[in-house]
């Protein structure tokens, strides 16, 4: 059996909600004084149920990402979890302690200094004075806002706040972590940490991480949970939930002007291992197979306009499966209209395993736009020198559109409709590498010491 974590069953949250401040103090009196007399028995409020029956398990060392509107009982649910709600209805079981990132500064006394609400939060979430002192050294140096450690949190800029509270659940020796999008506020090199460390942490603990960046979710998430008007709608991989989520955006924008369908029909599991390394030298070592996959890609359309074929060719125009990386290629896009297109633009961009997008371009901007009747047919061309990809399978989205890239209709998305599947036997560094001409190390001076 499965270790499981966290197991949410069946809860409901009921909020109050109470047309004028005077009702609150009719339904603390009345009811009871209608009940003692026999009457009837009326409600001077209004029910919001946050949550609706919601269920759920996280095993032990997974992560899960929730996403999900705004109101959609995200952040309650967080709270649920957390033990600062009590749920209105169902069984909430955590097998570990827990350190909550919830709303900003929550756990904080404004009055208090960043010391005092180290010491504070601390002792709250379990540790000891001496605990705390042990490691308040590493929480000041992990929180790095200097001497705002000695001034009121009151005032500290929303960032710093976020730095002093993911500062102290760093240092608690939690076994399960759960962040409610605190992340957003804070800048580019402090989120970076954070992210260091919430890697690391993956691979001792749990964590339930709520974020409305749908990247981040990719990147850390194992699987992840949509959450809408206080129901679990879609469980499953985090990029499978992504993708959908995605899609139900794209129609809440444009609403009963344009219907999308979904595309899952022939969807099937493509799980590709990289290839052996041809025994080789020199720039062979590496090599790039494409995989041509529409027939199994997702995604979504509105019948205006649909992806016919996904080519990439060599630099001499002839289609290729395998290249090397760093060559010139160009690509190619072919899409049919089934009706008149204003303005079309064709794109793509390249993923990695996590969904992450590592490059891409579009049509639009590349002269003049070409309106479509419908009939035509529409091909794109992309030339450019491919990058240089570490080990691994890589996956290229593709569409086409219509209107310019601020406001436009998406009539055709397809994930994975070009599967890439890398072997090397070079170490890569980073997402995305790139050829270089010439790397080398000299001695240019020697100093003798006296």
């Amino acid at each position: 059996m499965p270790d499981i974590a966290i197991r949410i069953e069946s809860v409901f949250k009921c909020y109050q909600v109470y047309g004028k401040p005077h009702d609150r103090l009719k339904q603390a009196v009345l009811p009871h004084a209608h009940r003692a007399l026999g009457r009837p028995q009326r409600k001077y409020f209004d029910e919001f149920w946050a949550l609706r029956g919601v269920s759920f398990e996280v095993v032990r060392g997974q992560t899960v990402g929730i996403i999900g509107r705004n109101g959609s009982g995200k952040s309650t649910l967080l709270q649920i979890v957390c033990g600062t709600l009590a749920p209105t209805a169902g069984n909430v079981d955590i097998d570990g302690r827990v350190a909550a990132l919830l709303e900003l500064g929550s756990g904080f006394n404004p009055e208090f200094t960043g010391r005092e609400n180290v010491y504070l939060n601390g002792s709250v979430l379990g540790l000891t004075r001496e605990q705390i002192d042990q490691r308040f050294e590493d929480i000041e140096l992990f929180a790095d806002i200097g001497d705002f450690m000695d001034q009121p949190v009151k005032t500290y800029s929303s960032g710093m706040v976020v730095r002093l509270a993911f500062a102290v659940i760093a240092h608690v020796d939690a076994e399960i972590l759960v962040i409610d999008e605190a992340l957003a506020v804070g800048d580019a090199a402090f989120t970076q940490k954070c992210m260091r460390f919430l890697r690391a942490f993956k691979k001792k603990g749990t964590i339930l991480f709520v974020s409305h960046d749908a990247a981040s979710v990719l990147n850390l998430c194992d699987r992840a949970i949509w959450m809408h008007q206080g129901q679990i709608r879609m469980k499953g991989s985090a990029e499978e939930v992504s993708n959908a989520y995605l899609e139900f955006t794209a129609q809440e924008v444009y609403g009963d002007s344009l219907k999308l369908h979904a595309i899952r029909e022939s969807r099937g599991e493509v799980d590709l291992e990289p290839a052996p390394v041809p025994p080789s030298a020199g720039e062979d070592e590496t090599h790039l197979e494409f995989f041509d996959n529409i027939a199994n890609s997702d995604g979504w359309e509105s019948g205006a306009a649909r992806i016919e074929r996904v080519e990439m060719h060599d630099a001499s125009g002839n289609p290729c499966g395998v290249l090397r990386g760093g060559e010139k290629v160009h690509l190619r896009i072919r899409a049919r209209c089934e009706a008149a297109l204003a303005s079309p633009i064709i794109g793509f961009f390249v993923k990695d395993k996590l969904g992450q997008s590592l490059f891409g371009d579009n049509t639009y901007g590349h002269g003049a736009p070409v309106a479509a009747e419908a009939g035509s047919t529409l091909e794109a061309s992309f030339t450019f020198h491919l990058p240089m990809l570490p080990n691994g399978t890589y996956s290229m989205t593709v569409a086409i559109a219509d209107g310019d890239p601020f406001n436009h209709v998406q009539h055709h998305w397809l994930h994975d409709a070009l599967l890439i599947n890398v072997a090397s036997g070079k170490l890569r560094y980073g997402l995305v590498g790139i050829p270089f001409d010439r790397v080398s190390l000299d001695i240019v001076r020697v100093e003798v010491s006296q």
